[in-house]
């Protein structure tokens, strides 16, 4: 991927990648002397997370491919003038691997979520995506005194692609914690993913997802959840972005995001 060329809004730098073109980079590093590399797809909420967390921000960072996930994010690229090709969402970045892994014959490690619904993930990428070998699975339930043995259980199951069905902060810092150790060549952070591929939640209409809207679908879905998160995250991003557009258009050197606490 183009390094180079990446589009940085908040300190955080994108690739300048399509949906096609990031699934390339993926099954590149399969295909490559084994060697680990870390898949980052962030959000709005990454961004505004990241100024409060050093270790999120360090983490996304360091990603391998950073990917812009969320209409929020690209529009707020395109206005600053260092735009993004397209969305890419994390939720869809994670089947169109599973199919490309099918037809390749990949191993993939599924981590996250709960026992019945990344058991039920695990058998559905079988029925779905013949070919997909799945080199094992855990649900996201454990302490940090389990985090070696889970490691350690991923490295001897020799994935190519390992699927961490985990919230932010956690899939991200942990990740980059563990990256060497894990070797493993795509590990990705994939949040809620799993429970929609398992269809044990209703991901939004085509329509809200082209619109930017998908937060609104969550929104109805869950209000109570979600109200709060997504009126403070929103706001944040607005006024933290905006600024940055705004300086970049008169010509101002965008001041480094700050970072509140730890």
């Amino acid at each position: 991927m183009d390094t180079v060329n990446r589009a940085e809004l908040l300190g955080l730098p994108f690739d300048p990648a399509t949906m096609k073109s990031a699934v390339d980079r993926c099954m590149q590093w399969c295909e490559e002397p084994r060697a680990p590399h870390i898949v980052v797809t962030a959000n709005a909420s990454i961004l505004c997370m990241m100024r409060r967390d050093r270790d999120l921000a360090s983490a996304c960072k360091e990603g391998d491919l950073i990917l812009a996930d969320g209409m929020s994010v690209v529009w707020a690229l395109r206005a600053a003038g260092t735009a993004v090709p397209e969305r890419v969402t994390g939720v869809d970045l994670m089947a169109e691997l599973l199919a490309a892994a099918a037809a390749r014959r990949l191993r993939i490690y599924l981590l996250g979520a709960k026992h019945e619904v990344v058991s039920e993930l695990a058998r559905l990428c079988q029925e779905r995506y013949p070919g997909v070998v799945i080199a094992g699975f855990r649900d996201g339930y454990f302490s940090p005194a389990d985090h070696s043995a889970i490691v350690e259980e991923i490295r001897e199951s020799k994935p190519d692609i390992l699927f961490i069905g985990m919230q932010s902060p956690f899939k991200e810092t942990w990740a980059a914690q563990h990256q060497k150790r894990l070797d493993v060549p795509v590990i990705m952070g994939v949040g809620g993913s799993f429970d929609v591929h398992a269809g044990y939640v209703i991901r939004a209409p085509r329509l809200f997802r082209s619109t930017g809207m998908e937060w609104f679908w969550r929104l109805l879905m869950e209000p109570r959840k979600m109200w709060k998160r997504y009126l403070m995250t929103n706001t944040e991003f607005i006024w933290v972005a905006g600024r940055e557009i705004v300086a970049r258009r008169l010509g101002i050197k965008p001041s480094k995001p700050s970072i509140t606490t730890h």
